[in-house]
């Protein structure tokens, strides 16, 4: 196979297995047996969708016809599951699922009954999560706004677990409507130990209003990286500019030339040289301060020691103050300062954890508690590297102190390091995680040409939330299984279908 190529056919698929897997999944159809189609997906490493195909392709070629070998309302279900499936696995638009449905012969494939059936499907689900009854679990609320067009979409997210705790339209973006989204989180069990969330005016009065006694932790990104990364790459521009403008000047200066113009050339050639040393030493005078300024944000020092939060932010003052001065930089060091009182909050929350740490593993080596800080640190940073080669540095940090903690802790090490990772993760520094959400969902906007529905939007909230991951960490998880701690056996097309029908009976 040569690289990057996205299909390839399965050679292991002979002609025989093909038929016997079209076989089973009309069979199943026929005799209405829920999750065969997904079993044989599973069992030969195939998508639900192929072995859809692969079935109406046996019932053309043998020239029967769908109603004659089963029931007209079990072809509907099918018809159901790849509406549910292309719309939300596949992200396509309605106008691409009736084009879908058209191709393989489905009767029922307009765009009014697709839309139908996402409205019906969305309307029995809640926008809410919702855990057995009284069952509570304690989160992180990280929560943001996000558009389509000119409607208001709020939504809190779990950064741990990555499962979206609700999500819905409102109105305006108000303080009110914050408190009453909040609200219902907490009475369906959700309780809220902080809140991480940008600097939106109504996120910050409802939290004054609502959750005052709970941390507010303001988004780091948004904080600095946010703000002065634009500049980073500015200067660096500028820099590179000058650079080859002097090299330009330099190859005039050159060329053959009257002695009447050399005099000129030569003041020209000066001129951008003095201006090339300006423009690198300003690029580099910003980059430091601003690496500075983002190295302040680690939680562990070089020993994995807890770092002082006072010191921490007298040196972002400081290099706020050189910013301000010398690269007169005023509105981006005004925007940082009016958030700089809640960007390290989460220090607090670090020395708690570590406090009930040590207290709950009184016999933990407190050398491999901090090698394990230092390679929880290394991870996260891995996790926002963006160069390979960073990535790469960062993961072998990352190795290397897992190691170090390994010889010091040894007995009972891989429960020790679950059980420290587990504590650590409560630290929450952003809210990058509804940004990723944010992300996922932007597709399904797009393609509802951001006609979006609450119907729509609690139909994306159920399959992110039960859908599997396939890779990293959480592999082979749903976000729904990390929050709660109870393990999903069904698919989440299979438990959609069931909440539909209990629901309609």
């Amino acid at each position: 196979m040569n690289e990057g190529n996205k299909f390839i056919r399965r050679h292991d698929l002979t002609s025989l297995i093909r038929l016997t897997i079209a076989y089973k999944a009309i069979f199943a159809m026929a005799e209405k047996q829920r999750g065969t189609i997904t079993k044989l997906a599973k069992d030969f490493l195939i998508s639900r969708t192929f072995v859809y195909m692969l079935a109406n392709s046996l019932l053309e070629t043998s020239q029967i016809k769908a109603n004659d070998f089963f029931p007209p309302a079990i072809k509907e279900n099918s018809s159901i599951d790849h509406i549910l499936s292309l719309r939300l696995e596949g992200k396509c638009s309605i106008g691409s699922i009736s084009t879908y449905l058209k191709r393989f012969g489905f009767k029922k494939s307009s765009v009014g009954y697709i839309s139908q059936i996402l409205n019906q499907f969305g309307s029995v689900l809640p926008n809410t999560v919702t855990l057995k009854e009284e069952e509570t679990v304690k989160i992180v609320y990280a929560s943001d706004e996000i558009f389509s067009k000119t409607k208001a979409i709020l939504i809190t997210a779990d950064p741990i677990s990555t499962a979206i705790l609700k999500i819905e339209i409102v109105d305006k973006r108000t303080a009110e409507a914050w408190i009453n989204h909040w609200e219902t989180i907490e009475d369906n069990g959700c309780i809220p130990i902080s809140l991480v969330c940008d600097g939106g005016t109504a996120l910050i009065k409802g939290h004054k209003d609502y959750l005052s006694d709970l941390i507010r932790q303001h988004d780091t990104y948004h904080g600095i990286a946010h703000v002065l990364g634009i500049w980073d790459t500015r200067f660096e521009k500028n820099a590179y500019d000058a650079i080859e403008k002097e090299y330009d000047s330099n190859v005039v200066l050159n060329s053959e030339m009257d002695e009447n113009k050399l005099t000129g050339i030569i003041k020209k050639y000066e001129e951008s040289q003095k201006n090339t040393q300006e423009k690198i030493e300003a690029y580099e005078s910003f980059h430091y301060l601003y690496v500075s300024m983002i190295n302040e944000l680690d939680i562990f020092d070089k020993k994995g020691k807890l770092r002082d939060r006072q010191k921490a932010e007298a040196n972002i003052e400081a290099c706020l103050d050189l910013l301000e001065t010398e690269i007169e930089l005023k509105k981006p060091v005004k925007k940082i300062r009016r958030i700089l009182d809640d960007l390290l909050n989460y220090f607090e929350i670090a020395k708690v954890i570590l406090e009930e740490l040590l207290v709950k593993m009184p016999d933990i080596d407190e050398e491999g508690l901090r090698s394990l800080c230092l390679a929880w640190q290394w991870g996260k940073k891995k996790i926002k590297a963006k160069s390979p080669r960073r990535r790469r540095n960062c993961a072998q940090k990352e190795v290397y102190y897992y190691e170090e903690a390994e010889m010091f802790i040894a007995k009972e090490f891989g429960k020790v390091k679950d059980q420290v990772l587990k504590e650590l993760n409560e630290i929450v520094q952003s809210s990058s995680i509804v940004e990723c959400i944010n992300s996922i969902i932007r597709p399904y906007l797009n393609s509802s040409k951001n006609q979006i529905t609450q119907e729509t939007l609690n139909l994306i909230m159920f399959y992110l939330n039960h859908r599997r991951y396939i890779a990293e960490k959480r592999k082979k998880q749903t976000p729904y299984e990390l929050l709660t701690g109870q393990a999903q056996s069904k698919d989440w097309l299979d438990m959609l279908m069931e909440k539909y029908e209990t629901n309609c009976h």
